[in-house]
């Protein structure tokens, strides 16, 4: 599987931060918290989900997407899958490859299928990952290395099935504290050289590997709750992220990104924030 970063095929992504054309999103209008999760919905279970709401706040960052000359593809959202906002899970693309996970909690099982039969209509081959419990939360790409989370989402079977894959990338198993449900809700790279950390969450091995290669923003743990490591890069240095993460917003406006602040507060109740709401499909590199 080739790391050449061709622009001519319909999926291509060899990064995190690459100016975003095409992304996979799912309206909630099904969104509820059924089965506790993660420590989030822990918090909300009583209080709930505002559909109403999230399904307005959802549209708004859509629209936001669309502003930005992104193709913003939408999944038929299905009653049975209450989780399914969360599109980054279902699947990742490295390369030119698109990979289509195994969800770990029995919630979610199914909401693939949904994925597959998309693919399948577009006629965009993918790489089933039947054997492996693996989720795109997980999983994060910066050029020829593709950091794995180590969680009870992700397991060291699959990070050594995608070593054997990607022969052509530097695959990094990282693992950390389960509570936190995926990497990048501790760990997200924003552009080649910034990264968002929450360190309490990781070992101080990756750490130390992560300030060797990137200038880290430390998150506070009040907005590590609130999912401050959990922004969207779109490119060129533009970065979506939620209002009530301040100080991380402040941070990345002082280290030069354009922070375009859109408020899925309700949406975040359920532990997922931007990057957790979007599966991207096509990340340029020629501009």
């Amino acid at each position: 599987m080739s790391t050449n970063p061709s622009f001519h095929s319909k999926v291509s992504c060899f990064s995190e931060y690459d100016p975003l054309k095409r992304v996979i999103v799912c309206e909630p209008h099904y969104m509820t918290i059924r089965d506790v999760i993660n420590e989030t919905q822990k918090k909300f279970k009583d209080e709930g989900i505002h559909i109403e709401k999230a399904v307005e706040q959802h549209y708004k960052f859509v629209q936001t997407m669309r502003e930005h000359d992104i193709e913003v593809i939408l999944l038929p959202y299905h009653k049975k899958f209450p989780e399914q906002v969360f599109t980054r899970d279902i699947g990742f693309t490295l390369g030119q490859t698109t990979f289509v996970a195994k969800m770990a909690s029995e919630v979610r099982k199914g909401e693939e299928d949904v994925l597959k039969q998309w693919l399948d209509d577009e006629e965009i081959s993918y790489f089933n990952l039947l054997e492996d419990r693996i989720e795109g939360g997980d999983v994060i790409i910066d050029r020829d290395t593709v950091y794995v989370g180590l969680s009870d989402r992700t397991n060291e079977k699959a990070v050594e099935h995608l070593k054997g894959l990607l022969s052509d990338f530097d695959v990094k198993g990282i693992p950390f504290i389960e509570t936190f449900l995926h990497l990048d809700c501790v760990f997200n790279v924003v552009s080649p050289d910034v990264a968002l950390i929450y360190p309490e969450a990781l070992t101080k091995e990756d750490i130390e590997l992560f300030s060797s290669r990137y200038e880290l923003i430390e998150v506070s743990k009040d907005e590590q709750f609130t999912l401050g490591t959990n922004v969207l890069a779109i490119g060129n240095n533009k970065i979506i992220s939620l209002p009530v993460n301040k100080k991380v917003n402040e941070q990345l406006r002082n280290k030069g990104f354009e922070v375009i602040e859109v408020d899925i507060t309700e949406i975040i109740k359920s532990g997922g924030s931007f990057r957790c709401c979007t599966m991207p499909l096509l990340r340029s590199t020629s501009e």
